[in-house]
């Protein structure tokens, strides 16, 4: 299972709720040069999608891949 999360920049604030929520935020989120968070190691998300639950502004996707064997 891969697990892509995908934050749509338009909407994001900045509010930082993704990280706070998230039990593995320092290895999953990070903020760009204008103060939005994006998810650059998806590999530690367990998928409990906490951090799309919170956002204010719907601005976060959290998509499973099912990999094919």
């Amino acid at each position: 299972m891969a697990i892509e999360i995908i934050v749509d920049k338009e909407k994001c604030i900045g509010c930082g709720r993704c990280y706070d929520v998230c039990p593995k935020a320092p290895l999953i989120w990070k903020k760009d040069g204008n103060n939005k968070y994006y998810a650059y190691n998806t590999e530690y998300c367990h998928n409990c999608k906490f951090c799309a639950g919170r956002c204010p502004t719907n601005a976060i996707k959290v998509i499973v891949k099912r990999v094919k064997r």
